[in-house]
């Protein structure tokens, strides 16, 4: 029985396109694994506390980090809905990493996460796609990536992009709704079949 930990951070409960996303890639590795476990954290509903001396001092004997620590040790792959705030992942996001990072317990060069698949929905309200004006401006993906590869040797990092999913609520952006619809469509589909795919590899 394969374990999925799940992890949302949108601050908005609906029409969030992370969560859309993530929701798909739950139910599409639910139906492929249905006795398969799925563990779920809401940062936005229930954030955790930053991480302050006390916690650091601790490390793995802090309640709390340990807590995280052993939920990540469990999973047998992690989902992530990342939307960018600022250019960037949302400080909930960030609190989950700053506590769940443990040097010497679960990260460094003797990390047991390295071949954990990672699969991260960073949704954005515009494009920071290579060759668009703001691609410099991409610091979510870019900060994940080498978060994951860096602190837990990650070899399988997979992210899943829907982009200018504000092209519906912004009136000056209304030229790209049809570009916003198609990168939903291709984001579900891509949701879909690598759940399905993984849920097949990991509970065989």
């Amino acid at each position: 029985m394969a374990t999925l930990l799940h992890i949302d951070s949108a601050v908005f409960p609906e029409g969030s396109a992370s969560r859309d996303i993530t929701a798909e890639f739950v139910r599409s590795w639910q139906e492929q694994h249905p006795e398969g476990k799925v563990v779920y954290r809401d940062l936005a509903a229930t954030p955790l506390p930053h991480l302050d001396v006390t916690a650091v001092v601790a490390g793995a004997e802090n309640a709390l980090r340990a807590e995280l620590a052993a939920e990540l040790a469990e999973a047998d792959a992690v989902l992530i809905g990342a939307p960018m705030y600022n250019f960037t992942i949302s400080s909930t996001l960030k609190a989950w990493l700053d506590q769940v990072i443990i040097v010497g317990h679960n990260a460094g060069p003797d990390s047991t996460l390295a071949n954990t698949p990672f699969t991260i929905v960073a949704s954005r309200g515009g494009s920071y796609a290579p060759g668009t004006p703001r691609e410099e401006f991409e610091f979510v993906q870019n900060y994940l990536e080498k978060v994951l590869t860096g602190m837990f040797g990650a070899t399988e990092i997979d992210f899943i992009v829907p982009e200018l999913t504000l092209a519906h609520s912004k009136p000056e952006m209304a030229e790209f709704i049809p570009l916003a619809e198609a990168s939903r469509a291709k984001a579900r589909e891509e949701a879909t079949q690598k759940a399905k795919t993984l849920a097949a590899r990991l509970a065989a």
